[in-house]
């Protein structure tokens, strides 16, 4: 993504899903995204591969790193 325009295109996309809420972060290039159990993953990297763009999942909860044990 180049331009506030383009992260828009894909929130958008994503937000047209039933009870789906999208926040596109320009700066990252990631989206935050909420979603009810009904909506299928396949169906999330869809609409941003319709609006032109990749997707990858990233790990819902990033385990924490432990403390050095030295």
């Amino acid at each position: 993504m180049t331009c506030a325009s383009c992260a828009a295109r894909v929130e958008r996309q994503l937000n047209k899903l039933d009870g789906v809420t999208a926040s596109v972060n320009l700066a990252t290039e990631t989206a935050a995204v909420s979603y009810p159990a009904t909506v299928d993953l396949d169906a999330l990297i869809a609409g941003v591969k319709h609006a032109g763009y990749t997707a990858i999942l990233l790990p819902r909860d990033p385990q924490p790193l432990s403390p050095s044990n030295t």
